[in-house]
């Protein structure tokens, strides 16, 4: 797992729940004995299991379903000022919901343009009615599809958008390099696509102050 992912996951842990809290999941999965203090780096790359092994101890030490808390980690993703640069990646897909709904074919694309090695599943997303849809998430790691329907319902309300998201179940799939991954099924139904003035966003980042 790339290091930008897992570094993401520690962040949110510290930030969602404080830093103790982050100090015993990183002792409880191991990963103080082996990275030391300071825990992942953004710019490496982790076996899959060390990632694991922190949702594992996330969920056991917080006492939290572990759908409940990825979904809540895929919402951080986007809300949180310290993922800025995500927010603003995925936002620059359209000028709303639905346009952004139909440009996640092209996300993993655009971000390998950022990270060329960051490895997303595939996205495709299909029309299942009026203003209805269905995500397909191919090879991702496990629980990546909880973590979409989080990211998906934080970016619905930074456009204003009123949706109701559904996760229709998981099954294992080998990732296109032979590794152990999963596709996931998302119902996406927008019944308002400016439900309200949603977060400003600016094309251009704004000049420094």
């Amino acid at each position: 797992m790339h290091g930008l992912v897992n570094k993401a996951l520690q962040s949110f842990i510290s930030d969602a729940f404080g830093g103790v809290v982050w100090h015993d999941v990183a002792q409880h999965s191991g990963i103080t004995q082996l990275l030391g203090a300071d825990g992942f780096e953004a710019m490496q790359s982790y076996d899959d299991s060390l990632t694991e092994s922190v949702i594992e101890a996330a969920v056991i030490l917080l006492r939290r379903p572990r759908d409940s808390l990825l979904e809540d980690l895929g919402t951080y993703l986007i809300s949180h000022e310290r993922m800025e640069p995500l927010r603003r990646l995925l936002r620059f897909g359209g000028v709303s919901f639905t346009d952004f709904l139909y440009s996640l074919d092209e996300l993993q694309g655009r971000s390998h343009l950022a990270v060329p090695d960051l490895a997303l599943p595939d996205l495709v997303i299909s029309e299942a009615g009026p203003d209805s849809f269905l995500l397909t998430c191919t090879g991702g790691p496990l629980g990546f599809g909880h973590v979409m329907v989080g990211i998906l319902r934080a970016l619905a309300d930074d456009y204003g958008a009123l949706v109701v998201l559904e996760h229709r179940g998981m099954q294992r799939a080998d990732r296109a390099d032979g590794t152990p991954g999963t596709v996931d099924l998302i119902g996406i139904e927008v019944h308002d696509p400016a439900y309200h003035a949603g977060r400003r966003f600016d094309l251009a980042t704004e000049a420094a102050q």
